[in-house]
């Protein structure tokens, strides 16, 4: 993946060429300054600083964390002195956003402002023709190379259902400019893309015509571009895999040699980057790898046409093992609970252990009897995921690393799909080696990196305590446009009274959501919850003509957001992922309602473990980690709201524990408006009063 690269690219110059991002910053965004004067647009003092403090970043290639509230425009804070530092120094400038909507927004809607923005003033012009493109992982290419292999060989590579789905691909093919496999409509079986995509060492540039690879096409537009536009997802598995590291030790950069990043939604980042500093080998996954070479019920694969039945066979006894081993694993341990812990080595016998080793050795044997190429590439490729895979079922097996913490999910449509799963206790010391400590400036920005009102404990979290941290307010006038109630008699969360806060709940969400003219968006914490109350209120909803919408059915969350905005007076559910990134402005999100005040799990095993190694330190895992992350939350759950300097709406918080625990007040500290309303059943009526 980070083969995105020249591999004549080198070391650093010694003297880099004058930045004029702080020069430009000021004048840009000053009060009267070109954004004002000339582009008409308002001038924001937040954005100002946010600008300023971001361009002296850049400059000193240091990292920076700044909270900038909803409605400073921080896009173009960042955006703009981040063109004009790439463009100064021949450098490139990675954006890494969360939500695809945001990283759609950055690249067809900021950066051409930008552009517009930079071809406006004289002095800007020469800025104005900067190159973006968007990364996109590897395995979302179509490989032509590939493809035509896979055409040539379909005898012995495919069933008839998957040669019918390959022809589908060539066709599509035919027609495509990109070659990106969501372009194509249902999307491609993965049993039949992992043969023609670009995730392979046999898509490369010894192999492929850059002229018609897709990939390598994108890979020059990578090379060429000043601003690259990646998820943090893709930019963290990025990372794992060796960023900038992975080619020369002196050179200075995160993914690509003296690059500069910033991470916008970065109060998303100790989470995606716990992820990929773990490790996740799934049943399903190992069991695709395994076909892929042979598969015993078609008798096709790579090995049929490059290895004889002992191989096969190998990889028939491999996948026998897979079976007993993760078999055991579903029956034995999974089968009370989706998710377990493990605390100690030993959790099942290492059954695939000798038949993967075999089947390594055989196929390293297989390919060193042949000659360079496109064919020896690929089995090398194969053999090294193998061994890969070995290393994470001995790792995880062993469970010895106590800065880890190992744990085992079922999931899947039948809940048959068993995941082998670790994560660093603490992702501080990762985050410190591959971002803070790159030798390159990494600014991280949110609408809410603060717990309260300190930006400590996610510097903490990051391992940059040392490290400048700036927050500025939103420019929004929420003393006007937005009203806070508080429900005081809603039951306290507790097995004991779960059916009547279920029956309390279902009774305020009837009464505020019908009571507001326009949308309302109603955040739960739980599934079970959430189904319950909609099983309740969903004919009330129809009755009273309100469109209803609930995750988790047919829609996915971009859609749903989309039909929220188009209803003008929905109302729609939604859980964990609906906290953040959705964006309706104006009337159809005229309310949030907060059913519970959003705390982790304390089950779930990487929250227990984190607890447990926070309380060997001797700290409080409830004030150190399960409460910042709760406020982190549901500041993103209340920023849901006001999405423009004109939207009104109301925040309803159903959660009693706001009123009744000390650490309520700090909920109440970060809504942007702190004045609230006390509800009762008994004086809703007349005290629950939305904007018209």
């Amino acid at each position: 993946m980070i083969g995105l690269r020249d591999d004549t690219d080198s070391t650093l110059p010694p003297a880099p060429p004058l930045s004029h991002a702080p020069e430009f910053a000021a004048k840009l965004f000053a009060e009267g300054g070109w954004l004002q004067d000339g582009l008409q647009l308002e001038h924001r003092p937040q954005q100002e600083q946010m600008a300023h403090a971001t361009a002296k970043a850049l400059d000193l290639d240091e990292p920076l964390l700044f909270e900038a509230g909803t409605g400073v425009g921080k896009s173009l804070a960042y955006l703009l002195p981040g063109i004009i530092h790439a463009v100064d120094q021949s450098r490139q400038l990675l954006v890494s956003t969360h939500t695809i909507s945001l990283q759609e927004q950055v690249q067809t809607k900021d950066l051409p402002l930008c552009r517009r923005i930079l071809k406006s003033q004289p002095e800007l012009e020469g800025y104005a023709d900067f190159k973006s493109a968007v990364l996109v992982g590897k395995g979302n290419y179509l490989c032509p190379t590939r493809l035509a292999t896979a055409l040539k060989d379909r005898q012995e590579l495919f069933s008839t259902p998957e040669s019918d789905e390959l022809q589908r691909i060539a066709t599509w093919a035919a027609q495509t400019t990109d070659g990106l496999r969501h372009e194509l409509t249902p999307p491609p079986a993965p049993e039949v893309w992992e043969w023609v995509s670009s995730d392979s060492s046999a898509c490369s540039r010894k192999h492929c015509d850059s002229d018609h690879c897709y990939y390598q096409r994108a890979r020059t537009r990578i090379r060429q571009a000043q601003v690259i536009v990646v998820n943090h997802s893709l930019l963290f598995a990025l990372m794992n895999a060796g960023g900038s590291g992975a080619e020369s030790a002196n050179t200075r950069g995160v993914l690509f040699p003296d690059d500069f990043v910033v991470l916008d939604e970065a109060h998303t980042v100790p989470v995606v980057a716990t992820d990929h500093f773990g490790l996740r080998l799934s049943s399903y996954g190992i069991n695709r790898m395994l076909k892929y070479l042979f598969n015993p019920k078609t008798c096709k694969g790579l090995l049929s046409r490059h290895a004889g039945a002992f191989e096969q066979q190998l990889v028939i006894d491999v996948i026998d093992a897979a079976e007993q081993f993760f078999g055991f694993l579903r029956d034995k341990l999974l089968a009370k609970q989706p998710v377990v812990r493990i605390r100690e080595e030993g959790a099942c016998e290492p059954w695939l252990d000798g038949p993967l080793h075999a089947l390594t050795k055989a196929i390293g044997a297989r390919a060193d009897k042949l000659d360079d190429g496109k064919e020896r590439d690929e089995l090398l490729e194969q053999n090294s995921r193998l061994k890969s895979c070995l290393a994470g079922v001995r790792f995880w097996l062993a469970a010895a690393d106590e800065k880890f913490v190992y744990w085992l999910e079922r999931s899947g449509r039948r809940q048959t799909v068993v995941t082998l799963r670790t994560a660093p206790l603490d992702i501080a010391p990762y985050l410190r080696d591959q971002l803070l400590n790159c030798g390159t400036s990494v600014v991280f920005t949110s609408a809410t990196l603060a717990s309260g009102p300190s930006l400590k404990p996610y510097q903490i979290r990051i391992g940059a305590e040392e490290k400048k941290a700036v927050m500025v307010a939103s420019p929004f006038d929420f003393e006007r446009h937005m009203r806070v109630f508080v429900a005081g008699d809603v039951p306290l969360p507790s097995p004991r009274e779960a059916k009547l806060a279920i029956k309390s709940l279902t009774d305020y969400i009837r009464h505020c959501a019908l009571r507001v003219a326009g949308g309302s968006l109603v955040l739960f914490t739980s599934y079970h919850d959430m189904r319950q109350v909609a099983t309740a209120l969903e004919a009330d909803f129809r009755a009273a003509g309100r469109p209803f919408y609930m995750q988790g059915a047919d829609y996915s969350r971009t859609e749903l957001t989309r039909m929220l905005q188009e209803s003008g007076n929905g109302i729609l559910f939604g859980t964990d992922s609906f906290w953040a990134g959705v964006d309706v402005p104006g009337p159809s999100l005229s309310q949030v309602i907060i059913t519970r005040l959003p705390f982790d799990p304390p089950s779930h095993p990487v929250i227990e473990a984190r607890s447990e190694w926070i309380r060997n330190q001797g700290g409080n895992p409830f004030n150190d980690l399960t409460l910042p992350d709760a406020l982190i939350k549901f500041r993103q759950g209340v920023g849901r709201l006001i999405r423009t300097a004109d939207d009104k709406g109301c925040i309803t918080i159903l959660d009693s524990r706001v009123l009744a625990k000390a650490y309520g007040r700090l909920f109440l500290a970060s809504l942007p408006q702190p004045e609230f309303t006390r509800l009762t059943v008994d004086n809703r009526e007349r005290t629950f009063i939305p904007f018209d």
